[in-house]
């Protein structure tokens, strides 16, 4: 069994420097859609991958309690980072990283950076989980702070929490989750 992903061509690598500068000159928009663009490629490759290492043909098949290990494994093989992935409240679901590769320890950014991994996981997530998922960026190391966080639901739930979040209030006390 191997954690190296399958050689694909539905995926190529591209430096956090690269991604970096994509989000200066482009916009946070441009990279998000294009994030959103890569997850199916992702997926596919996830899916590929998947049978070498967890003995599973299908990622639906995959439990619960697994889909967190893999992802992390997976997304760490192709040199993203790792990940945990937890419960955080009701439907949604936080993904975490200390060491994402798109974050830019000391850029010292007003918001939340990681725009294009915020559009992949929408995409990879809502075909994971075959049924339309939002990802909000939340917390991020771009910002100063100790992990990227990444949470993911039902677009009307995280949407409902974008609106009290922009009127200042903390997304832990509105989900009222722990951290």
């Amino acid at each position: 069994m191997t954690d190296t992903p399958l050689q694909s061509p539905a995926l190529v690598s591209l430096s956090p420097a690269a991604l970096h500068r994509l989000r200066d000159t482009a916009g946070a928009q441009v990279l998000q859609e294009a994030g959103y663009a890569a997850g199916e490629g992702a997926y596919r490759a996830f899916a590929a991958w998947l049978p070498g290492v967890a003995g599973v043909e299908d990622p639906g098949e995959l439990a619960a309690a697994r889909v967190a290990e893999m992802l992390s494994r997976f997304l760490s093989s192709l040199g993203w980072g790792g990940v945990t992935v937890s419960q955080l409240a009701g439907a949604v679901v936080s993904i975490d990283s200390p060491d994402w590769s798109e974050a830019q320890p000391g850029a010292g950014l007003q918001y939340p950076s990681c725009a294009f991994t915020s559009g992949l996981l929408a995409d990879f997530m809502s075909r994971l989980g075959d049924a339309p998922l939002a990802v909000m960026e939340v917390e991020c190391r771009s910002r100063g702070e100790g992990r990227c966080r990444w949470l993911v639901g039902a677009p009307e739930s995280l949407t409902a929490l974008y609106e009290h979040m922009a009127q200042g209030a903390d997304y832990l006390t509105v989900l009222g989750g722990t951290a």
